[in-house]
């Protein structure tokens, strides 16, 4: 990912609504949600909810499709996954050991005390 790019995806989650759709819908998986399931859960109207999705498309950090007369959200992982990516590229000067926690943490693997 180019410096210019995570800035962007960086300033797009700089803000608190933006950053609780984008957990929403890295919950979500690839199905996503639809914009209005995700203005419930927030709280938010459609003309916000409208507003914030817009920042995170233009970022490159969701995408939207049609369904019927839903607008469904996903994110976009290859994104996050490169934006990930942009921060840890130099990882711990050639000593991966140090960023192993960061990389587990990062995992999908089940939480500690999670239920199965």
């Amino acid at each position: 990912m180019q410096e210019d790019r995570a800035l962007l995806a960086f300033a797009s989650l700089s803000q608190e609504h933006r950053l609780r759709i984008v957990r929403l819908l890295v919950e979500a998986g690839p199905e996503g949600l639809p914009a209005g399931v995700l203005g419930d859960k927030l709280g938010a109207g459609s003309s916000k909810m409208s507003f914030h999705l817009s920042h995170l498309e233009q970022a490159g950090l969701v995408h939207s499709r049609r369904d019927g007369r839903q607008i469904i959200y996903a994110v976009e992982i290859d994104a996050l996954s490169g934006l990930i990516a942009f921060l840890m590229q130099d990882c711990c000067g050639g000593r991966p050991e140090i960023c192993a926690p960061a990389f587990a943490a990062a995992s999908c693997a089940p939480k500690e005390g999670a239920d199965a």
